[in-house]
């Protein structure tokens, strides 16, 4: 069998080719994904986001094994840091999750930022669908620890979970601008700690502010993952947010959004390749920019006229 049949039989070996394909741009990579693309759009993708040290890792590992019992297959990308020597990812998330790498029914991939900073991999979209098409039928997305901006897991998630911890000094400041309206489901992780309470209020007093959640008013969950403390009851609130996203049709909204977002990175993507490729290592670029930097020409205009004459 090719590569594509392999992962549409559920060959992790396949699966991890397809994701290095598509994560290192083999040549093979775009005809992987044109095949796969038929078989896509059936997992539910669950996002879990939060600040460094929240506890993702260990809860992904729960919720993973919660599901697993349910008879679900699961796919988990955590995203880590990016080795600056390498450019590999660190592999710190996979640690946590040891034991999920015996079960067939999981497979677990890690994948470096490589310098994206919105939390997530440029190539997650894609390794989500391979996994999507290989028939798994959750797939957790783990952000890198985010702080206040780093909000793409709403682009590429159905549910998009916010973890939290007290104790971390301003909670408020971990609550406020992006995070707040990506949150479909708030966790309180490390539960055991003091000032849980406080935090549970403080996330409510946000969410009182906040107008625009009428039809689902995120939940706030309260878990201690390195116990599995409150797995079980976190995995049916997802499964409530899952039917209200169906029932409502927000689901089929969300994923035509997301068709839109990743339709516009393709061609931005391709568009910057042709430009490179046509005009960067052309002889008159460097020309270019000397008139620039001499002031005989001004950066708009130039980029106007490149523009002009490669899509014309």
């Amino acid at each position: 069998m090719n590569i594509v049949e392999e992962v549409l039989a559920g060959s992790k070996r396949a699966l991890a080719r397809a994701i290095t394909a598509v994560e290192n741009e083999y040549d093979e990579a775009a005809e992987i994904m044109k095949k796969l693309y038929p078989h896509t759009g059936n997992a539910h993708v669950i996002g879990i986001t939060g600040p460094p040290g929240a506890g993702k890792s260990t809860l992904t590992d729960k919720l993973a094994k919660e599901y697993r019992c349910q008879g679900k297959t699961v796919g988990i990308i955590a995203v880590d840091p990016t080795s600056p020597f390498s450019g590999g990812a660190i592999l710190g998330d996979r640690i946590r999750m040891n034991e999920l790498t015996l079960d067939e029914g999981v497979f677990i991939r890690s994948m470096g930022t490589r310098g994206s900073l919105g939390g997530l991999s440029r190539k997650t979209a894609e390794a989500v669908k391979i996994l999507d098409a290989s028939g798994k039928d959750v797939i957790f997305i783990e952000t890198v620890g985010v702080g206040q901006s780093e909000v793409d897991i709403v682009k590429a998630a159905d549910t998009t979970m916010v973890m939290l911890v007290p104790g971390l000094g301003d909670d408020i400041q971990a609550i406020k601008a992006g995070i707040l309206e990506i949150a479909d489901i708030f966790t309180i992780n490390k539960a055991d700690r003091d000032g849980v309470d406080r935090l549970n209020t403080e996330i409510e007093m946000m969410l009182d502010l906040n107008q625009t959640m009428l039809a689902w008013r995120p939940p706030v969950k309260r878990t201690v993952a390195s116990k599995g403390e409150g797995i079980t009851e976190l995995v049916a609130t997802i499964e409530e947010h899952i039917c209200h996203l169906k029932q409502s049709g927000q689901l089929a909204a969300r994923r035509t959004e997301r068709t839109k977002n990743e339709l516009i990175a393709l061609l931005d993507e391709q568009i910057g390749r042709y430009i490179l490729k046509t005009v960067i290592t052309g002889g008159t670029f460097d020309s270019l920019v000397a008139a620039i930097e001499k002031r005989e020409q001004d950066p708009y205009t130039v980029v106007t006229d490149l523009l002009r004459q490669v899509l014309r």
